[in-house]
């Protein structure tokens, strides 16, 4: 039996709400506030949580947010009770998270349906990708096309600029959404105890981010950043699952990206524990190259500062520079105002293999 958790402070309300999901076979608790709650959610980890929004002490919003932050409580379904039908309402709701809304009055049929849906994309989302391919490919053989997925990525609305250094995510955060570069840089990184980075990823125009948390509904195993202003669109959890659920191109899409990002950096950590620092510099230097370069230049000149350069290598700030003055001496980079100019790609190549 589905355990659900009825966050309302209307007594007369909670108890038909209560009255119509027990009657569907469905396990109620009551809350009358939104602090008792948030105390019930984290102590019986319910399958549904279904909440108002205006109510004294903590509301809706508020609920949702403390939720959000709590390992246990992150992953639930979410639906708001709401009056109002106001566009900003709705914007709020789901930029924290939320997973539907229902406007009052509603019929049963209208919560019943809610609830039935919110629970069997749950059910999918946890039994499917948690197991190996085979099983992906087989939660998305429903799939139709990209077209759905390209109007999504160009909704100027859901466009949201990003200053140089400003960060996109935290690790430790849980994901909500999606996000699609559609200008600019960004890295993705991870911090040790003494706050030193390591860069995991870099990421360029065109390029989704925060999908692999997404997907398996955890934690942000890493931070990103933009490298420069940028421009992201951010895309739903909502209507990212549910292009997955109905479009097969868009699923075998996000198949391909995953497993060749997991491939690469499952290389990349092993050149990062094997290989010499000289080997490390030409293979952080060509990795940047192949990221970034926008056309078939022979002699590439790379934008990076010398403290990321050192962070994609793992190596300290004053080693990669030592290691680039050598490179220079050998003739096999240039570096000019900054930037540095690859002048012989094979050479480098060859020593990073």
């Amino acid at each position: 039996m589905k355990k659900i958790l009825l966050i309302e402070d209307n007594p007369e309300i909670r108890e038909n709400i209560a009255e119509i999901l027990t009657l569907a076979n469905y396990q109620i608790l009551e809350a009358e506030n939104g602090r008792v709650g948030v105390e019930l959610a984290k102590k019986e980890n319910p399958d549904l949580i279904i909440c108002d929004i205006m109510m004294p002490q903590l509301d809706g919003y508020g609920v949702l947010h403390m939720l959000s932050k709590n390992q246990v409580t992150a992953s639930i379904p979410f639906i708001f009770l709401t009056a109002k039908s106001e566009k900003e309402d709705f914007r709020k709701g789901m930029n924290l998270g939320a997973d539907d809304y229902l406007i009052k009055p509603f019929d049963d049929l209208e919560l019943l349906d809610a609830v039935e849906i919110r629970l069997k994309k749950n059910e999918i989302i946890k039994a499917e990708f948690k197991k190996s391919p085979e099983g992906l490919q087989e939660f998305i053989q429903e799939a139709k096309g990209l077209a759905a997925l390209n109007k999504l990525i160009s909704d100027e609305q859901k466009i949201f600029h990003f200053r140089k250094k400003q960060q996109l995510f935290s690790e430790g955060q849980y994901p909500h959404a999606l996000f699609f570069l559609s200008k600019g840089k960004m890295k993705a990184f991870k911090t040790n105890e003494e706050g030193r980075e390591y860069i995991t990823h870099l990421y360029k125009a065109g390029d989704f981010i925060g999908y692999l948390d997404l997907l398996e509904d955890k934690a942000y195993r890493e931070s990103a950043e933009a490298l420069e202003d940028s421009e992201v669109c951010i895309i739903q959890k909502e209507d990212f699952f549910s292009l997955l659920f109905n479009n097969r191109d868009v699923a075998n899409k996000f198949i391909k990206i995953l497993s060749d990002n997991l491939a690469d950096r499952e290389e990349r950590l092993l050149k990062l524990a094997y290989n010499s620092v000289r080997k490390r510099v030409a293979e952080a230097l060509l990795l940047v190259e192949k990221q970034y370069q926008q056309d078939q230049a022979k002699n590439f000149k790379v934008a990076i500062s010398r403290e990321d350069l050192a962070n994609i290598v793992g190596a300290s700030k004053e080693t990669v520079i030592r290691t680039l003055s050598d490179f220079k001496d050998e003739q096999l980079i240039d570096i000019n105002g900054g930037k540095i100019t690859i002048l012989n790609k094979e050479k480098l190549v060859r020593m990073r293999n």
